[in-house]
């Protein structure tokens, strides 16, 4: 049977592939359109996302909400993940091995079957993961990157943005956020008319 969206977000409803399916409320596979232009990749879920096995509904999901609305958009035209699908305990980062395990599992398989134009990162775990970039988020956000698979040879253009959480503990990032975001739409269209390199 083909892979699905669907199928693939009930897979990992069921996961044991790693120690945080021990502590979760709910796994949180993610939503949106499956025909997205851009997929946005966050970190892990957080309390209430484990509570509702839905992504980005706290406070830094309104303020995602918010920053699509600027652009015009709905959380229905695009679609949102993270790199893990389980709360970490406590809030606290996920580990490389867990971040190995549901990237190499599931978001490998959203992201192909996605086929986004652009992946927009959320916070320096999903940048690190699509980078492989040692280089502080401060430096990479708001800059757009092609990236090539040596295994497949397909390009993916990825842009670094800071995770919505960063505005929530330091409101004079808001503007940094916001201005990032704006670039969004334009860098879509120029994707799409082959008229941008990175």
């Amino acid at each position: 049977m083909a892979m699905t969206l669907e199928s693939l977000a009930e897979q990992i409803k069921m996961c044991q592939l790693c120690p945080l399916a021990r502590e979760r409320t709910h796994a949180v596979p993610g939503e949106g359109n499956p025909r997205a232009e851009v997929l946005f990749v966050g970190e892990g879920p957080g309390r209430k996302e484990d509570e509702s096995g839905r992504p980005f509904v706290g406070a830094a999901g309104k303020f995602l909400d918010e920053m699509l609305a600027s652009v015009g958009w709905k959380r229905q035209d695009v679609f949102i993940a993270n790199v893990v699908k389980c709360r970490p305990p406590g809030n606290r980062d996920p580990e490389e091995s867990e971040i190995h395990t549901c990237v190499t599992n599931y978001l490998v398989h959203q992201v192909n079957l996605i086929e986004p134009k652009l992946i927009v990162t959320l916070g320096r775990h999903s940048m690190k993961w699509f980078l492989k970039n040692p280089e502080p988020i401060s430096r990479m956000h708001g800059k757009l990157k092609l990236i090539t698979d040596k295994k497949t040879g397909k390009t993916q253009f990825i842009l670094p943005l800071y995770h919505p959480a960063a505005a929530l503990y330091n409101g004079g990032q808001r503007q940094t956020h916001l201005a990032d975001f704006k670039k969004i739409p334009a860098i879509v269209e120029k994707i799409k008319t082959g008229t941008i390199g990175a």
